[in-house]
């Protein structure tokens, strides 16, 4: 670790506001939230494609590319997650959760936020997924998986790159568009 990111006030606060509202129930909670992204993602895009909205080729690249470029840091910059520290000296970290990975930045924050502009055109899924998204960045630090500072790097990284995205999606659905047209044209040949 290059700093001990545990010592930053940021960080301390979140753990010590995380453990004035925990419990089992919100353990319970917080656990399978984290968990509903494999759900939730493939359901916004089958909903953009019934929808016949050319954006899902951008959702879907931009998803996995935040993941990629995420991933990538993470390898860089090894940051043990705040439960596998054991002399953080934070008054209260959960272990209910903890994962063999590394901390920074974020991917659910990294991943997830970027998405939002996509969803635009959908005013109300829009808003119940920004009240998902602040549950899960929220779950992230009470399950002790990440810091304060890991999500607020997640969001950072997924804004900038998801904004460059956002800018070409036309050429992006496009290309995407001629691939996936190619790939069943290719299929129905084949029958």
């Amino acid at each position: 670790m290059l700093f001990e990111v545990y010592k930053l006030s940021i960080n301390v606060w979140a753990f010590q506001a995380a453990k004035a509202v925990a419990s089992p129930a919100l353990d319970f909670i917080m656990y399978w939230l984290a968990k509903s992204f494999l759900v939730v993602l493939p359901l916004l895009a089958i909903y953009m494609l019934l929808k016949r909205d050319m954006n899902v080729y951008s959702f879907v690249i931009l998803g996995i590319l935040l993941y990629v470029v995420s991933d990538a840091i993470k390898l860089v910059t090894q940051e043990p997650r705040p439960c596998d520290v054991s002399t953080t000296g934070l008054v209260w970290i959960n272990h209910l959760a903890c994962e063999a990975s590394y901390s920074f930045p974020s991917n659910h924050a990294s991943v997830l936020t970027g998405l939002t502009l996509f969803l635009k055109n959908y005013r109300y899924i829009q808003i119940l997924y920004i009240v998902w998204l602040v549950l899960i960045l929220f779950g992230r630090i009470y399950l002790g998986l990440h810091y304060f500072t890991d999500v607020l790097a997640g969001v950072a990284l997924s804004l900038v790159v998801a904004y460059i995205v956002y800018r070409y999606r036309k050429q992006l659905n496009a290309f995407a568009d001629k691939i996936v047209g190619r790939i069943i044209n290719l299929h129905l040949v084949q029958k």
